[in-house]
């Protein structure tokens, strides 16, 4: 039976993976597409996927639900793929005048922990912002508007924004919070130690060609019309990526352990929870 790979527009790794030629050609696949990150557990709960990759914060959502989630790998640190932004000409200047403003995001992502990080370094918490979901063009077109105060932006929508002019970064995504994406499966999926090895192996060295070709991952993302950027903005926000790829380890761990404690803190998730027990554990080579 094929690993069957949940991939996403958001995840550009398992994105490009897919299309890439002879990505994963040597294992046993099936990639299975779906809407949003923010989906990947129920995905994997009513066993449509064997394993998936988003953001930080879907895995903790996840476990927080009930579900064995167990981490399998890593991107390297994504500091340049996003940062809470205003309008050019807006009167805010710092976080602290986020205060009783809107701010549009997709809540429950990355988005969510950048915003509680930022407010918590000026002694807010997520009760004094008004959370506006949507999605990033609506976001962008509604802080130009004037319809919210502040975006939570992602590359290559972001740098073409503030390429454009109309809007000004107020704070970094690398400032606040590491910003990887996970990839991780549940528990219960019993993924053996050799699956999980061979798919870490082949997401890393996808990422490895990708990081050599550029141009080609760009046509590609182009090509399926992607983020609402051409090839051109592509290319420039796949350039400053690192496509690293790890076997998630004590460090992804204990960040993922951070953000779960952030989140609670903010009373944003209902409970704390320990993340001790979610690396799978890869055998000794």
């Amino acid at each position: 039976m094929p690993l069957r790979i949940g991939v996403h527009p958001s995840n550009l790794h398992l994105t490009l993976a897919q299309h890439w030629p002879s990505g994963f050609a040597a294992r046993d696949v099936e990639f299975v597409p779906y809407g949003e990150g923010r989906d990947t557990g129920r995905q994997l709960a009513e066993g449509l996927i064997d394993i998936g990759g988003t953001g930080s914060t879907p895995p903790i959502i996840s476990q927080v639900a009930g579900l064995d989630v167990l981490y399998v790998a890593a991107s390297a640190p994504r500091p340049a793929n996003g940062a809470i932004v205003v309008a050019k000409h807006s009167a805010i200047r710092s976080v602290k005048d986020l205060a009783g403003r809107t701010i549009a995001l997709l809540d429950g992502s990355f988005h969510t922990y950048l915003l509680a990080r930022a407010l918590e370094a000026e002694r807010l918490t997520l009760k004094d912002v008004k959370r506006i979901e949507l999605a990033p063009i609506p976001s962008r077109d509604a802080l130009i508007a004037g319809k919210v105060d502040a975006w939570i932006a992602m590359a290559p929508l972001l740098d073409q924004s503030i390429a454009d002019g109309g809007v000004r970064t107020l704070v970094a995504c690398g400032t606040a919070i590491p910003n990887r994406s996970v990839f991780w499966t549940l528990g219960r999926r019993q993924l053996s130690a050799s699956t999980i090895n061979g798919f870490v192996t082949e997401l890393a060295r996808i990422g490895k060609a990708i990081a050599a070709e550029p141009d080609r991952a760009a046509q590609i993302l182009a090509g399926l019309k992607l983020g609402g950027v051409d090839a051109a903005g592509w290319r420039r926000a796949l350039r400053h990526r690192d496509w690293s790829i790890i076997a998630a380890d004590a460090e992804v761990i204990a960040e993922q352990q951070d953000e779960a404690d952030t989140l609670f803190r903010h009373a944003d998730i209902a409970k704390r929870i320990e993340l001790a027990a979610a690396m799978h554990l890869r055998p000794a080579s």
